[in-house]
């Protein structure tokens, strides 16, 4: 997901989901070719290279368990800083508890 448009209207019409590691939403988006996952990092979190190791890890986790996600899904993931310190098995967990908590809400 790369336009601001679908951001926003994730961010608009999304649940929100909020873990230790991230906060989420997910959207159905039927008749979108998917799963869809975009992430943010504001500046907030430290300089580009700190956002892009973050946004590397997590993206890490979420490309191992994107077949467990339902293809008619588009997600938004906004890190925290604790993505830096968190072991990546636990990463990973909370990664599928977030595909699982998404694809249980309609």
């Amino acid at each position: 997901m790369l336009r601001s448009a679908d951001f926003r209207r994730i961010y608009d019409e999304g649940r929100k989901y909020a873990g230790p590691y991230f906060a989420a939403f997910c959207a159905r988006d039927e008749g979108v070719e998917g799963p869809r996952v975009g992430f943010t990092t504001p500046r907030a979190l430290g300089k580009a290279v700190v956002r892009n190791r973050i946004k590397r890890r997590v993206r890490e986790a979420v490309r191992l368990r994107l077949d467990q996600l339902n293809p008619e899904w588009s997600i938004v993931i906004n890190p925290r800083r604790k993505v830096l310190e968190a072991p990546f098995p636990e990463l990973e967990r909370e990664v599928e508890r977030l595909f699982r908590q998404c694809s249980g809400s309609s």
